[in-house]
């Protein structure tokens, strides 16, 4: 019973993958594209994730300064983060937007359970002439209404926040191999 219940996770991880796999190319790749449009004309690319999605923000934003697969010059991606001593959640990633963005910027969200208000942030992000990318769960209303028609959403419609989750870390990794293929010229 219970190597029954492991394996379901296993089995509703991978059908929600293949499902993703067709709904969020599209969006990826749109994505992959303002990312190289900020880092091409200078911008720098902004990573923060509501609770525990912090760390795949922090992730992300170390694959893309260092390197992802392939060798490339870093780029410039800084994970927001309560600073010590700082006010803590969503107005303190605001504080350092704001201190930090430059028009051209570009603010990827990570949110599966729409845990956060985010408006604080993305209001920040609007303010300093940053795009925003916002990956979310199925919950997106509140989001919705916060973007902008340049910024984009980028949605995974599943009941279980840990799903979510997963599909938003592969959706990174697809984010950070797309971005590298057009830096570096990759073929499909």
């Amino acid at each position: 019973m219970l190597e029954a219940r492991i394996q379901q996770q296993f089995f509703e991880s991978a059908d929600l993958f293949y499902q993703a796999a067709e709904q969020l190319t599209r969006p990826l790749a749109s994505a992959a594209q303002l990312a190289m449009l900020a880092v091409t004309n200078g911008g720098r690319l902004f990573l923060a994730g509501a609770g525990l999605a912090q760390l795949d923000a922090q992730w992300a934003a170390q694959l893309l300064m260092d390197r992802f697969e392939q060798d490339r010059p870093g780029l410039s991606a800084l994970a927001l983060a309560p600073q010590l001593g700082a006010q803590g959640g969503v107005p303190a990633l605001a504080r350092q937007l704001q201190s930090l963005g430059h028009p051209g910027d570009l603010l990827i969200w990570i949110d599966p359970q729409a845990e956060a208000d985010a408006s604080p942030l993305i209001e920040a992000a609007h303010g300093q002439d940053v795009a925003v990318v916002a990956l979310c769960g199925a919950q997106d209303q509140s989001l919705r209404t916060l973007l902008r028609d340049t910024d984009l959403l980028i949605r995974v419609n599943h009941p279980r926040w840990p799903r979510v989750s997963e599909t938003h870390r592969l959706a990174l990794h697809a984010l950070c191999d797309a971005i590298d293929a057009q830096l570096l010229g990759l073929e499909a």
